[in-house]
């Protein structure tokens, strides 16, 4: 026998893909999800499929899953797992398969598992749903991949509930569940996607180590060539549905064929050793003063009863300085939990601080009352995260655009004026003005958010994790997009992030965050080649794929030129 419990006979192909054909609803853009793909996982490899959003990863992965909505149908092609058909089988037989031959890794933990069960439950389900083991058994059973996935006191953490834990300490749990059964393939969609430079190593070098143990086959879906270059032995590029490139990750990484995996390979951002070069743009101001001045800012969190002696105390931001000047960008970077977020929210008042200044012009922000810091919030403006779940759904965009500087006195023909000539400098159709966010892509919607904050004119931008959740490609042209307003109006930003990738490439000053505090601050190439900080050391050390690296890089973008 070998790993997985299969026989040596078992056949070299794990899992095979043959003419697969998902179709889409009808009066949608296109008529298929996925169009006649065909790709195999060998055993014992990891299998990379990557591709921007809307490329058929995810379906295909649920389409091996048996997960597909009920508006999706498999029209046709063959899906064989360790050389047996799945197309059309019962799904009291594919319930049997799950689990015990296929597992999944889901890319939100926290929406995947059950807020109302422990930890230890919802693996002891998974067992029991099968019939394996007593209670006694199980319990030791999931204690023991608790242990083996790396987290802290395995026996603790049997007893603890999603929402109690870390966003790497949930995607361990995912994958200890999906080991539960000891499949012999494992599929990951995007698991490392929302995690900061850190976890993401350590999850990938799990991930890695734990299927070179156990010889499993794992299809691991991606839009980060980084990823691709640490875990991949081969790779399938997808784009609009099809099959566009797939080969020997060495090969795709280095000598790209298809014109589509060119462009997202020059896409993918890097450490850069020289620092971005600054250009005096034809609207940025003259005066010489920071726009911002931070001064020993603290925050701290508070919860439970000081009365009975179980309040938690969590230092937020400690004692935090630094300036933000025009025309320029500060980075904010470091892992969840060191305070970035934190930072930002104080920044712009969306919480009160415990102590220290934020001094705007010659005003304490701080120090304001709501009222008196009314009439400053147009003169500082937010880009968030998920610009779907921060433009409301019922409005237009006009109407998004508009309401906000017509609130503040701006006559409403002249705001829809500045609204489309904004449309126009982010890149999107003046039509747009008319249409809602549902019907817009994901980099769309950031380009609308984007806009939202320019209509205040604003002398500060704070960027949150604004292209954290794109594709590498639409990512590319974000940040180029916020390049060249910056250049042209002279606003200043600060841009929290926890790619260091990008933090390089849009930010001119650099500030690490660890545990609330600035433990290193300077401009990117000293941060990046030469790290004064163990912790900026470790944050380097972490990014994926980031040897894969400027020849491959460079080649890419030659030939997508061409």
């Amino acid at each position: 026998m070998v790993a997985g419990g299969q026989s040596a006979s078992a056949p070299a192909i794990a899992l095979s893909v043959r003419g697969l054909t998902v179709r889409l609803p009808d009066g949608m853009e296109r008529r298929h999800a996925i169009e006649d793909i065909s790709f195999d996982l060998p055993r014992g490899q990891i299998l990379c499929v990557i591709g921007e959003s809307g490329s058929g990863k995810s379906v295909t992965a649920n389409t091996v899953m048996g997960l597909l909505p009920k508006v999706m149908q498999t029209s046709a092609g063959s899906i064989t797992l360790e050389g047996r058909e799945i197309v059309g089988i019962a799904p009291e037989e594919l319930r049997r398969l799950r689990g015990q031959v296929v597992a999944m890794i889901f890319q939100d933990p926290l929406s995947a598992l059950n807020p109302l069960m422990t930890v230890g439950a919802q693996i002891d389900e998974t067992m029991a749903a099968h019939g394996i083991g007593t209670p006694g058994t199980r319990r030791e059973r999931a204690i023991a991949l608790l242990t083996e996935v790396g987290l802290p006191e395995p026996a603790l953490m049997y007893h603890q509930y999603p929402f109690r834990l870390s966003g790497g300490q949930r995607q361990r749990v995912m994958i200890a569940m999906a080991l539960a059964l000891e499949p012999t393939v494992l599929i990951a969609d995007e698991p490392t996607t929302a995690l900061d430079v850190t976890t993401q190593a350590q999850i990938l070098a799990l991930i890695r180590e734990i299927q070179r143990r156990k010889g499993m086959s794992v299809l691991f879906i991606t839009h980060d060539f980084g990823v691709v270059a640490e875990i991949a032995d081969s790779v399938v590029v997808m784009e609009k549905g099809h099959v566009v490139e797939r080969g020997d990750a060495e090969k795709v990484l280095k000598s790209p064929d298809h014109p589509y995996t060119q462009r997202l390979i020059a896409a993918v951002p890097h450490l850069r050793a020289e620092d971005r070069p600054r250009a005096a743009g034809a609207g940025a101001p003259a005066k010489a003063e920071p726009v911002l001045r931070v001064r020993n800012l603290v925050k701290t969190y508070r919860s439970g009863s000081a009365l009975f002696g179980t309040q938690r105390v969590v230092p937020a931001v400690q004692d935090v300085t630094f300036d933000v000047w025009p025309g320029r960008t500060l980075g904010i970077v470091g892992e969840s939990g060191s305070g970035k977020s934190s930072l930002g929210r104080l920044l712009i008042r969306l919480m009160e601080v415990d102590s220290g200044e934020i001094l705007f012009g010659d005003r304490d922000i701080a120090a304001l009352s709501d009222a008196e810091f009314r009439g400053l919030r147009p003169k500082i403006q937010m880009i968030f995260q998920d610009p779907f779940a921060s433009l409301n759904p019922r409005m237009t965009i006009g109407t998004i655009l508009t309401v906000g500087p017509i609130a503040h006195g701006t006559r409403a023909a002249r705001a829809r004026d500045e609204a489309k000539a904004l449309l126009d400098l982010v890149g999107l159709d003046a039509r747009a003005f008319e249409r809602y966010p549902h019907e817009f892509s994901g980099g769309q919607r950031q380009r609308i958010g984007i806009a939202r904050a320019l209509m205040f004119k604003p002398e500060l931008l704070v960027a949150d994790e604004a292209v954290s959740a794109l594709d590498v490609s639409i990512q590319a042209q974000i940040l180029e997009l916020l390049d060249g307003i910056q250049r042209e109006t002279g606003v200043a930003m600060i841009f929290i992030t926890h790619d260091l990738r990008v933090a390089s490439q849009i930010c001119d000053e650099i500030a690490v965050m660890q545990k609330g505090r600035i433990v290193e601050f300077g401009r990117p190439s000293r941060i990046f080649f030469h790290p004064e900080a163990d912790y900026t050391r470790e944050l380097v050390a972490a990014i994926p794929g980031e040897h894969f690296g400027e020849q491959t890089r460079t080649a890419a973008e030659t030939a997508a030129r061409a």
